[in-house]
């Protein structure tokens, strides 16, 4: 029959809407009493118009649209919204998407993708009938009046298979002005583009995209930026230490910008900043039974992968890992085959058979290192092979080798042979890059490093100093783009680039010079969709990236640090810490063989110096600065005021007395009008600043007390009833000023802070960080000829009111910590330096953490103490004066000694008996429980220390 081996498609000629003023209008059957619209659409954009009407001999219309990635269509007639739906969802996902409109007598629908569940349909109050003219994707203006009239915009994106009233549409007649109009169109053809493909947003950032540009939402990344470009975490404790953060957990990325994601780790900054990176075996395990064929083998998981390890190990000054192993007749090394027993397995895979406290290589444990294995013959302790427990210890320090990643041991299996092991997390301190710096002594003289060519995001971040005005921090070239970042005058640097499509620039200006010899911050970035630069705590400066240039950067040259390839507009002052997309480049080691360029650089006290707190003196090294705290009454990095840092505290006994003396005394000529001299040059005190934190459950009590030559005096005590009293006598002629500081009973037992400063007749008063109090002195402004301050209990004491005598007379029972008088630290004094202070104790005086612990726990520390106390005060320089040297006393001190003797015998003896059925009953239960494993281990060893002891002979 009439067959056609050809199969026709019906021809399809897709429309684009190029902007957002495009339209195609076409036109309609006017007065029908149904309307039926259909087409296929795609779009990246949320919203936008896609067909609009009026109504046959009515003032009203309907408007479908696209709000949110739905479709919407709105009926309204003089003002009134009739209907008003919704159908579809994500619609603005680049695919192509149908859509069918139907209104008929009374009833409208919408339909989307011929899906019932995506269809609505509602009434409709009134009988319409359809327009003459049905506009696609817009409207035409008139004027500046879109006919349309809506609050949004036209539709961007492409049109196919357009149908009215059941009749497709021929869009070719349309383009040759067959019938219809348009306006904007790009007709047969779908110019969409699809820019997240490739998706230019990084660490996981999630693109979105509309007609014109993409977006990355970086949310739950860890990265910020408009590519998700940038880590919003630092690099290592170290710098987050230098912003002034104190201990906690912190999430740290190595690599910066790199591929490697942030982590969590802590960050002990009590002393050297150590992170901390703990895995899944950090407890005692205990292992019997394994041997060769069946080895025991143990892997461990960290925080971390094994890629943001080697950052972080890369990046510290140094790190190391205890691995402690306990052995009872098991070894780790056969010396008779000089094949290992046990092994552990590092970072790279490698199999290593040295242990803790040793070195690569040399198959030892510490004690082979240090010749003190029990047994010489062999360099590991539990190679002696004894029926005992011992051990051998250390930290694992090669940080190549590192972390330990897999333990295994293979000798446990003889009668009465056991082990155990113990590894410790990851811990590493220093940033040997945050220091790393250059200083640049001719304009002439640059670094020169490789170049960012092919990358698609460039960021770089660096500190600088200088006192020039001007000069260039870096440079980058290709044949056409180039970066570069200066120093164009003294208060304003300028981020320039070309990538390939003309030069840009973002400039930062600020208020303050920029020459000041002080350190700045300096970070900027390019990526496809901007770039930024930024200064110190600036605000951003950010500019949309020029379009149609360069997607990766074409820069062949080497990268230039502190001048040009034309040696002209150089950098005078120091760099540090330069990173390059995250890489941190050696500064110091280019500097050593690079004539005009010196590794290092000082100064870094002048920037840094404020995080010395409470006192402490910045001293400048050459890789930083560290604090000295001579004059601090408090230890620790930063000597920050908070729990974190080693606060300076004791804890006082009944009697207790610690005196630190300003001067010595000396006698004064009875018509002499000089003054004795104080530790100031003026010889006078017009203002103190005096800070101390205290606890205790003992009033009355004098808490501090400071005297002069002149029986003028300044005494701080708790009264009776617990309230802080602050007792000025500054005029020996006159009563001393008396203020009285009562929230509550300050001898509660828990920490009380105390602020005291004092200028001239001004007193100003703050507990425990309360609101801060006022007071004026009335007996004087001058606290003349200082002699001594003392903590606890007065020794020699007279001309005093009676208030402060009776606080003297127990003294202090308690704790005090932090204690400050100016720049004098009294505890400190006392505690680190007593053979050089002028500084006297007297009585029981131990130091303590009793600053910082809690309430709960001060109580019944200081419980404890309580049992101790004595009666009256001690005097330690003194011999007993009237003591009883009788031959009767000796007799009786002879005995008392014997008895005593034969009662610790027999202690002993019960001891190791009981002990012994102890082991007994342990042996017979066999295997324990993981958690108890490290206590009952510690157990054995007890008892094994006790039956070696009872195999000595003592004399008598």
């Amino acid at each position: 029959g009439n067959v056609s081996f050809s199969c026709l498609e019906p021809q399809v000629v897709p429309v684009t809407f190029l902007s957002s003023s495009s339209f195609l209008a076409l036109p309609g059957t006017s007065g029908q009493d149904e309307v039926f619209v259909s087409f296929q659409f795609r779009t990246w954009n949320k919203e936008g118009l896609l067909l609009s009407s009026k109504l046959h001999h009515s003032s009203g219309g309907f408007l479908l649209y696209l709000i949110d990635g739905r479709v919407k269509i709105n009926l309204h007639k003089t003002g009134r919204v009739l209907s008003d739906i919704t159908a579809g969802a994500g619609l603005n996902n680049g695919q192509w998407h149908s859509v069918s409109l139907s209104v008929k007598r009374n009833r409208i629908s919408v339909r989307v993708d011929n899906d019932v569940t995506s269809s609505a349909h509602t009434p409709i109050p009134l009988q319409i009938y359809s327009g003459a003219v049905f506009y696609f994707g817009g409207c035409p203006n008139i004027g500046n009046i879109s006919e349309c009239n809506t609050s949004f915009g036209g539709f961007q994106g492409c049109m196919r298979l357009i149908s009215i009233g059941n009749r497709a549409v021929d869009m070719i007649s349309v383009q040759q002005n067959g019938f219809g109009n348009f306006s904007d169109l790009q007709i047969d053809l779908c110019g969409i583009t699809d820019r997240c493909l490739p998706n230019y947003c990084e660490h996981g950032g999630e693109c979105s995209q509309s007609w014109n540009s993409f977006h990355c939402n970086c949310a739950n990344t860890g990265y910020k930026g408009a590519t998700c470009h940038y880590p919003i975490y630092e690099q290592s404790c170290e710098a987050y230490k230098h912003r002034g953060n104190t201990s906690g957990f912190y999430n740290i990325d190595s690599d910066g910008s790199g591929p490697l994601g942030p982590f969590l780790v802590y960050c002990n900054m009590t002393d050297a900043t150590w992170t901390i990176i703990q895995h899944n075996g950090t407890n005692l395990t205990r292992v019997k039974s394994a041997n060769r064929e069946n080895p025991h083998t143990v892997f461990f998981k960290y925080s971390a992968s094994l890629d943001q390890l080697q950052a972080t190990i890369n990046l510290a000054d140094h790190c190391e890992q205890e691995l402690a192993y306990y052995c009872k007749k098991s070894r780790l090394l056969d010396k008779s085959e000089g094949m290992p027993l046990s092994w552990w397995i590092g970072r790279t895979n490698e199999t290593h058979t040295y242990w803790g406290g040793s070195l690569p290589a040399v198959q030892k444990c510490a004690c082979g290192l240090e010749g003190s294995c029990i047994d010489s013959q062999h360099y590991c302790n539990c190679d002696a092979d004894r029926d005992e427990w011992t051990n051998d210890t250390g930290f694992l320090s090669y940080k190549d080798h590192l972390p330990v990643t897999e333990i295994v041991i293979t000798d446990t299996d003889r009668p009465n042979s056991e082990a155990a092991y113990k590894l410790g997390p990851l811990l590493c301190h220093g940033d040997r890059t945050f220091w790393n710096s250059a200083s640049f002594n001719t304009e002439a003289s640059y670094l020169h490093f490789p170049t960012f060519h092919g990358e698609l995001s460039a960021d770089v971040s660096f500190f600088f100093k200088t006192t020039a005005s001007s000069g260039v921090f870096l440079e980058n070239l290709g044949i056409q783009d180039f970066i570069r970042i200066e120093l164009q005058s003294p208060s304003e640097v300028v981020f320039s680039f070309d990538v390939g499509n003309g030069p840009s620039e973002v400039i930062v200006q600020s208020r303050n010079f920029l020459n000041d010899n002080q350190w700045h911050y300096v970070k900027a970035e390019r990526n496809v969709k901007e770039a930024s630069l930024q200064i110190d705590q600036l605000p951003q400066r950010s500019h949309s990236a020029p379009p149609d240039g360069h997607i990766r950067l074409q820069l062949n040259s080497q990268l230039f640090v502190g001048g040009t390839a034309s040696r002209q507009k150089g950098f005078l002052g120091c760099i540090r810490s330069l990173r390059l997309n995250g890489m941190a480049l050696d500064l110091e080691e280019r500097a050593k063989i690079t004539p005009g360029v010196e590794p290092g650089c000082p100064g870094h006290c002048s920037s840094y110096g404020n995080l010395c707190h409470n006192g402490g003196k910045c001293r400048e090294k050459y890789s930083g600065f560290s604090c000295d705290c001579t004059f601090s009454a408090y230890a620790g990095p930063f000597y920050i005021e908070l729990i974190f840092v080693s606060e300076i505290s004791a804890y006082f006994w009944t009697g207790t007395s610690v005196t630190y003396n300003f001067q010595e005394y000396y006698t004064l000529a009875k018509n002499s009008s000089s003054h004795a001299s104080s530790f100031y040059a003026d010889m006078t005190l017009t203002r103190e600043a005096i800070t101390f934190a205290f606890r205790t459950t003992r009033t009355p009590s004098l808490l501090l007390y400071v005297s002069s030559f002149y029986k003028e005096y300044l005494s701080v005590i708790l009264t009776r009833n617990g309230s802080l009293q602050i007792r000025y006598k500054l005029d020996s002629h006159q009563d001393p000023d008396v203020f009285s500081i009562s929230f509550k009973s300050m001898a509660d037992g828990q920490l009380q802070h105390v602020k005291i400063n004092r200028e001239e007749e001004t007193l100003f008063v703050e507990v425990n960080q309360n609101e801060r109090k006022k007071f004026i002195l009335s007996s004087g402004t001058e606290f003349n000829a200082i002699k001594s301050l003392t903590l606890g209990k007065i020794l020699e004491i007279n001309d005093v009111d009676e208030e402060t005598m009776k606080a003297n007379s127990q003294g202090f029972v308690g704790c005090l910590s932090s204690v400050q008088f100016n720049h004098i630290a009294p505890l400190k004094a006392a505690l680190h330096h007593s053979s050089s202070a002028p500084v006297i104790v007297k009585g029981r005086f131990t130091e303590s953490n009793c600053g910082t612990l809690t309430g709960a726990d001060s109580t019944s520390s200081e419980t404890t103490h309580s049992f101790a106390d004595h009666s009256g005060p001690i005097d330690e320089g003194k011999p007993l004066a009237n003591a009883i040297r009788s031959d009767s006393a000796i007799i009786g001190g002879v005995i008392a000694v014997v008895i005593f003797i034969l009662l610790c015998i027999t202690a002993i003896a019960i001891r190791i008996y009981k002990k012994k059925g102890i082991y007994s009953k342990n042996e017979a239960k066999g295997s324990e429980n993981e958690d108890s494993a490290e206590s009952a281990l510690k157990s054995e060893l007890s008892m094994q220390n006790t039956a070696s002891e009872n195999q000595k002979e003592y004399f008598f």
